[in-house]
């Protein structure tokens, strides 16, 4: 890609090169290979999620509902990375245009924002059913469900357009190289001719709101289920109610604890080598996981797993 050269020995970018995981030529075709793998498996186990809720008449309750949901924004999560990934570590200039990355970045975002918003949707699913388990069927109905699903979309690709169009219309000079495996706000800002502290606080507000909210309706849903669930009189149903929250609060730590780590402050003095690590978690790892999770830790789930294994 070229540049636009100006008198202030300053330079208009107009793409930039993502430096990914720089090694020699065969540990890049490695990379490519075991990423690939884990793209295809992170696929294949999202999606028997989907057809074993589709297949399965007695997964057709909200709370699988949302789970399929979940796994079909899980793969699309992943294909705003990954295949980019994949094709920088086959070439060797590594450049992506500006308006392709500004469009990663969008997509990245908007499904990551999402994400947090599903993962409060089902926790309030779950408080429903086991908090007030004799009112859900008519609380959680079919359109409410819905309307959530629709709600946990439409605010998550609306969250984040202003901010990035005003990066977007920011100058870049000088190197256009970003030490990253994705467009990612932090090195983007670092690009910058002039550093603009309001798009900063900006950024690191909307990114922390879109964080805490969430996860404080989380730890709240899930407090008042702890105390409904300690007055069960059985073990057994004690048992039953943790194991079915069980697998979400184990998604909702591994999700939300690499997460908060890079972005309350997009800024923030983090090494390189640190945050494509925990961005790999988050964005990769943890979608690839999610439906061992879910599957393992569901005896429903299960069951739908070898019935549909066995068509």
């Amino acid at each position: 890609m070229k540049t636009l050269s100006r008198p202030s020995n300053s330079s208009t970018i107009t793409g930039f090169i993502l430096l990914g995981f720089p090694c020699s030529r065969e540990g890049q075709i490695l990379l490519f290979v075991l990423f690939f793998i884990v793209y295809l498996l992170t696929l294949m186990g999202n999606a028997s999620i989907i057809c074993a809720v589709c297949w399965d008449q007695k997964l057709h309750t909200p709370m699988y509902l949302l789970l399929a949901n979940f796994s079909f924004l899980e793969i699309w999560y992943v294909t705003s990375t990954v295949p980019n990934m994949l094709a920088n570590f086959l070439s060797d200039t590594k450049v992506i245009s500006f308006s392709g990355c500004f469009l990663q970045f969008y997509f990245f975002f908007s499904l990551g924002s999402t994400e947090c918003f599903f993962l409060a949707v089902m926790a309030f699913d779950r408080y429903l059913a086991i908090c007030r388990p004799l009112h859900y069927p008519a609380l959680m109905t079919g359109r409410l469900c819905n309307i959530l699903v629709i709600s946990c979309w439409v605010l998550g690709f609306l969250w984040f357009p202003v901010p990035i169009i005003i990066i977007s219309q920011m100058s870049f000079c000088g190197s256009r190289i970003i030490d990253h495996f994705l467009c990612d706000p932090g090195p983007l800002l670092a690009l910058s001719c002039v550093r603009d502290p309001l798009i900063e606080l900006t950024s690191s507000t909307l990114s922390s709101l879109l964080l805490f909210v969430p996860f404080f309706f989380i730890m709240g849903s899930y407090t008042l289920v702890m105390r409904a669930v300690l007055k069960v009189p059985s073990a057994a149903g004690r048992r039953k109610a943790f194991s079915t929250c069980g697998s979400h609060l184990t998604v909702v730590s591994l999700f939300y604890g690499s997460v908060m780590v890079m972005y309350v402050s997009p800024t923030s003095e983090h090494t390189a080598g640190m945050q494509k690590v925990v961005t790999l978690f988050y964005s990769v790892l943890t979608p690839l996981i999610n439906p061992v999770i879910y599957s393992l830790r569901n005896k429903d789930m299960k069951h739908a797993m070898k019935k549909l294994l066995k068509i």
